[in-house]
């Protein structure tokens, strides 16, 4: 073999290892109860993420803006501790068993009524007290990722059915894709999603609200006083909820709007258009000043979107880190909330034998002055 052709094998190993990118794990401290919680570590081209099994959370993604400056783009803590002691934002965490919100707490299934706790004021939010988010996950690496699973017991948090989770996390080409497979051995009801919340400007301070985001939606759900579903299924058109067209967040958020007023911003689901199950756009988001572009896609029927209006700028851990009010914004593709409580939704209903997967995918790019 002639040195020419061993340098351009060489060289497309290199490319091809490249392409792959790599996985590292490495300690991140111990959850409450005594469990080691591990951090992987995914880079690819044009992008690096960070997983911790504690909640499956995303820590950090790492993505540069249109100069080539790398920065985080996504809320969070430096250490795990920031992340236990803070009960209320759920930041980058796989949310479930049912994320979202049950009205009451309550659901039935073949005629038996379910209590889950309520968390929420007088309903239940993201799973109850104790959801997939405060759990330690089990990680193992795969090509390009991170494999997360759970097995959540039949009765946890009064949900009937032991579910089985795997939820990977993989990277490719600027772009963190989030798949899920769920099943079980009792009919039960499970709506998973990420709770990343996403700063474009990439320093965890600077208000989402110049962002211009847009949702490929004709309808949304609006809520009631206790941000659950009326069962309605109502046209964005003429209203601040309508982002078919790409719009500043900050535009209409302060408009006097019945449905903005109840959540204090944005905090609502829209109905995707296309099929459940097939591959769509669920938003775009765009940051001018870094450029940076964030375009969403999805298999499920609906995205809540949320402009971290219930953030607080209240401080956790040793590092005393805290986030304040409109500097993250979460896309968060879901099934309806409080779907078992609206047979006209599309059902998140699991039967024994099923198996339930979804995909979610991520990617960042920029736009030019």
């Amino acid at each position: 073999m002639t040195m020419r052709w061993l340098g351009i094998m060489l060289l497309s190993m290199t490319t091809a290892l490249a392409a792959q990118g790599s996985v590292t794990k490495t300690a991140f401290g111990t959850a409450p109860d005594g469990t080691a919680v591990d951090l992987y570590t995914l880079k690819s081209e044009g992008i690096e993420a960070s997983i911790m099994t504690y909640g499956a959370r995303v820590v950090s993604i790492k993505t540069p803006d249109r100069d080539g400056k790398v920065a985080n783009v996504v809320l969070g803590y430096s250490a795990l501790d920031g992340y236990v002691a803070d009960k209320s934002t759920y930041f980058g965490a796989i949310v479930g068993r049912y994320g979202n919100r049950i009205a009451f707490g309550k659901f039935s299934i073949d005629g038996h009524q379910y209590q889950i706790p309520t968390n929420n004021n007088a309903n239940s939010l993201h799973g109850g007290t104790v959801g997939f988010d405060r759990l330690v996950w089990q990680g193992k690496a795969i090509t390009d990722g991170v494999e997360m699973t759970l097995v959540s017991k039949d009765g946890d948090q009064g949900f009937p059915g032991t579910l089985t989770v795997h939820v990977r996390y993989t990277v490719h080409h600027g772009a963190l894709r989030i798949d899920y497979v769920e099943s079980t051995d009792k009919p039960t009801v499970v709506n998973l999603t990420n709770h990343s919340y996403f700063n474009l400007a990439g320093d965890g301070t600077t208000t989402i609200l110049n962002d211009e985001v847009m949702l490929p939606a004709d309808q949304y759900t609006p809520v009631d006083t206790g941000l659950i579903p009326t069962g309605v299924l109502a046209p964005v058109e003429g209203t601040p909820f309508d982002f078919r067209k790409a719009t500043a967040i900050g535009a209409r958020i302060h408009d006097d709007n019945e449905q903005l007023k109840i959540a204090g911003g944005y905090d609502h689901n829209w109905v995707l258009r296309g099929k459940n199950g097939e591959v769509k756009t669920a938003g775009r988001v765009y940051d001018a000043n870094s450029g940076r572009v964030l375009t969403v896609t999805t298999t499920e029927p609906g995205v809540q979107f949320y402009t971290g209006n219930f953030l607080d700028g209240t401080k956790y851990g040793a590092a005393q880190e805290g986030h304040a009010k409109n500097t993250g914004l979460c896309l968060e593709t879901q099934h309806f909330p409080d779907s078992p409580n609206h047979p006209a939704f599309p059902t998140t209903e699991l039967k024994p034998g099923e198996t339930r997967h979804s995909t979610t995918t991520f990617t960042f790019s920029t736009h030019a002055k």
